[in-house]
């Protein structure tokens, strides 16, 4: 076990993103990395602003977070997070929720 990183999602906030993620494939070969660990390790990279060749050794391969940020990104997960979390930070301030934009 490595351990944390400042930038290391708590069990809260990890339960909060959880379900934003999308799951492994039921075919082929279960992962080898966690969803939380791919995630820590692209918050490490956002919050220390190194290159994706540079994350640390222990953190899961830059590959194979690269691909998973890219792919996110791609089917929108990154937009989904922070809408959800935007959402909570209104509510928590007594406003109401955003719309989405309807065009």
């Amino acid at each position: 076990m490595r351990e944390n990183y400042p930038s290391d999602l708590t069990d809260k906030e990890w339960a909060l993103l959880e379900p934003l993620i999308p799951g492994g494939s039921i075919l082929g070969r279960p992962p080898r990395y966690s969803k939380r660990d791919i995630v820590n390790a692209i918050f490490y990279l956002v919050r220390s602003g190194c290159a994706w060749r540079m994350l640390p050794h222990d953190l899961p391969p830059w590959r194979i977070c690269y691909h998973y940020f890219s792919k996110w990104k791609h089917e929108g997960v990154w937009e989904a997070i922070h809408d959800r979390l935007r959402d909570i930070v209104r509510v928590h301030h007594g406003k109401k929720k955003l719309q989405p934009l309807r065009l």
